[in-house]
């Protein structure tokens, strides 16, 4: 893949270098001239003009766009929302044609009906590294569109090109160690979003272990940018906390010694690509992969944060009634509001037996307007046909840790031979598939709720 990459990109950029010279790289100050310069450009990139001008026109437009204020790149968003959609004239020619039931008429349809921000986004990408300045462009888009909803048209049209271009077909499963170029491992570090990397020899320890493995997605066009990674832990049981596979003390374990695959970190690296789906298909691999290595692991789970739950919680706490908790729950969880409870053991443990029949309720039973289970991270598993296999309150006493969770882990176990069976009644039914120990947990009737029994 390098070599053949390496030369077509070098091709890119020796066109798109020849072709500048036949542009006019007259920069305008004003920021409205600046837009306009640049949606003039790119009606000019529509238009078609010879291959090398072209790629370097492409090229020209990303440059100046790199270049261009906040201000300026969402008046541009605004000009590709309003000027760059289907073509008005041909998209009426089209209908007409397909109500006199012409051969042609579904075909010209479909076409007339794409809007012309599709093919620029197109053109674009023929510039060298353009697919990485298109993922960077959606970023800001996205950022733009906290405010501005009215450009969600253009996002869905990046969504739609980005779902075809990082198809599961084009990626490429990497393993991360300590031989990996350097830039590439920088990034890693940069992108861990779930338990931060503290420094290089955090790092080392983490991917050159022989009890730690690390695995990442790539995209051919993005050769040096990790899309999506994930963490896993050799282990001889499923941990119940995150400190003891992050701790720098800790034994290291022979892998021929380890049962439990533990995957406790997945980061997303490139927020342009949010909802193209990576992570499903990132852990099937890995666990297949690591199954092959390893003949005698026979448990794979992962240790997961919930993000949402302290959120939640402290929603139903501020409530007048709650279906969940009592008087003497809400008497017990006033510990959380002292900024050392996590300090003191017996505040832990009379909060653990608290907190995990409350969390119980919150993934079997708490949903979404949708019908959804309200934490993210759950729907994220539980669709990837895993199994809700054990709670674990102080799992993860960080300060990030007890902010998002008050402390709060979980076990989902991916089973190979029930995986489809899992996915497919959470996707079409709903029905979350947890152990006998979570269910157990439950305090209030989940009669409204699907549970499927787990034998």
């Amino acid at each position: 893949m390098g070599s053949n990459t390496s030369f077509v990109a070098d091709l890119l950029a020796s066109i798109a270098e020849r072709g500048r010279t036949l542009l006019d790289r007259s920069h305008r100050v004003n920021g409205a001239t600046r837009v306009e310069t640049l949606a003039e450009r790119c009606q000019t990139l529509l238009s078609g003009r010879g291959e090398a001008s072209g790629v370097a026109l492409a090229a020209d437009i990303l440059d100046r766009y790199a270049h261009m204020k906040t201000g300026e790149s969402i008046a541009f968003f605004e000009v590709l929302a309003e000027k760059f959609g289907p073509d008005s004239e041909r998209l009426a020619a089209a209908i007409e044609a397909y109500g006199r039931n012409s051969p042609s008429a579904v075909a010209d349809l479909h076409r007339a009906s794409e809007p012309r921000r599709q093919e620029l986004f197109r053109r674009f990408n023929l510039a060298p590294g353009g697919t990485l300045s298109l993922v960077r462009m959606r970023e800001q888009l996205m950022e733009a569109m906290v405010r501005r909803r009215d450009l969600a048209e253009v996002d869905r049209d990046f969504a739609h090109l980005f779902s075809s271009w990082f198809n599961r077909g084009f990626l490429v499963l990497k393993r991360i160690d300590w031989s990996t170029p350097a830039n590439v491992l920088e990034k890693i570090i940069r992108y861990e979003a779930v338990h931060a990397i503290r420094d290089w020899d955090d790092l080392r320890a983490r991917v050159d272990s022989p009890d730690r493995r690390c695995y990442a997605f790539f995209h051919p066009a993005l050769v040096d940018e990790p899309l999506i990674f994930v963490e896993v832990a050799l282990m001889k049981e499923s941990p119940g906390a995150i400190f003891p596979i992050l701790d720098p003390a800790r034994p290291i374990l022979r892998p021929q010694d380890a049962t439990t695959a533990v995957f406790y970190s997945i980061s997303n690296c490139q927020k342009g690509l949010a909802g193209v789906s990576f992570g499903n298909f990132l852990i099937k691999q890995v666990l297949d992969e690591i199954a092959r290595e390893l003949p005698a692991l026979t448990t794979f789970v992962t240790l997961s944060p919930v993000p949402g739950f302290r959120k939640w919680l402290d929603a139903e706490r501020r409530a007048d009634e709650s279906l969940v908790l009592s008087a003497a729950d809400r008497k017990a969880l006033e510990a959380l509001d002292a900024p050392d409870w996590a300090e003191k053991p017996e505040v832990r443990e009379e909060l653990a037996g608290v907190l995990a029949p409350i969390a119980a309720y919150y993934f079997l039973a708490a949903r979404t307007p949708k019908g959804a289970p309200v934490d993210p991270v759950a729907r994220f598993h539980l669709g990837n046909g895993a199994r809700l296999e054990r709670i674990n309150p102080m799992g993860d006493l960080s300060p990030k840790g007890i902010a998002q969770a008050a402390g709060l882990m979980v076990n989902y176990r991916y089973t190979p031979a029930d995986i489809e069976k899992n996915h497919e009644a959470f996707a079409g039914k709903g029905a979350i598939v947890a152990s006998p120990q979570v269910r157990k947990l439950l305090k209030v009737d989940p009669a409204s709720r699907a549970l499927v029994p787990v034998t």
